[in-house]
């Protein structure tokens, strides 16, 4: 396992789908994390945030996660930056070309930034897309940007990008299954990963289950894994899987 164990990842967004994509990246053998959230932990995370206990409430999310990495295995060279991604922080996250850049951005704008300066940069980059607003994990797929369905984030991702990056170079782990609205108690309740939030302030949570969320961060980081080890990038014509 050299090769995971060579290799550098920066992850960004410790949240309900990040949290689980970096335990899967730790205890699978990569030997350098970045990881990146500006965010405390507080206690609407604990439904579904690995990090989130009542004794790491108000915590760093990112030292918090570090501290985790280091437990499970102590070669790794773990970074963190505590920093809300745009313009201005983005060249930080990408200034040592990492093999990897997992996305688990909730902010839709600063999604939309990494996606298309990783690809612009030739990075690989492995993003999650809306877990909110589902109940069934088995609905969960994988495929290029280009190629999903059923998800209302992913397909206003892909109208921000599509006449700026080759969609097809990002691999997306998304649901197959509809949004159910219901469950917000809003009728007009809009996807997203997580809580929507930024340095301007924040919106309320979606509900999701840590069923659903913690399935996505680990097929993100069985994606991530894969690619590492070598593992074709796959074709978009042959659909999502």
């Amino acid at each position: 396992m050299k090769r995971l164990a060579d290799s550098h990842v920066v992850v960004v967004g410790l949240g309900a789908v990040g949290s689980y994509a970096v335990e899967g990246l730790a205890r699978g053998g990569v030997g350098h994390l970045t990881l990146v959230d500006f965010d405390v932990i507080c206690e609407s995370n604990i439904n579904r945030q690995l990090y989130a206990l009542e004794s790491t409430l108000g915590s760093s999310k990112a030292s918090v996660a570090a501290e985790r990495v280091r437990d499970i295995n102590p070669r790794c060279v773990v970074e963190t930056l505590e920093v809300f991604v745009d313009e201005n922080t983005l060249d930080r996250l990408l200034a040592d070309p990492p093999d990897l850049v997992v996305d688990a951005i909730d902010t839709l704008s600063s999604k939309a930034m990494l996606i298309r300066e990783t690809v612009r940069r030739g990075i690989p980059v492995v993003s999650s897309m809306g877990a909110a607003l589902r109940l069934d994990p088995t609905a969960v797929r994988v495929g290029p940007l280009s190629r999903t369905e059923a998800c209302p984030l992913a397909r206003r991702l892909r109208r921000m990008l599509r006449d700026q990056i080759d969609t097809d170079r990002v691999l997306c782990v998304y649901s197959a299954e509809a949004v159910r609205k219901g469950l917000a108690g809003e009728p007009d309740a809009t996807e997203n990963t997580d809580a929507a939030s930024g340095l301007e302030g924040r919106r309320r949570a979606l509900p999701s289950l840590p069923t659903v969320t913690g399935v996505f961060g680990l097929t993100v980081a069985s994606e991530g894994l894969r690619l590492l080890l070598g593992g074709r990038w796959p074709d978009p014509s042959a659909g999502a899987t």
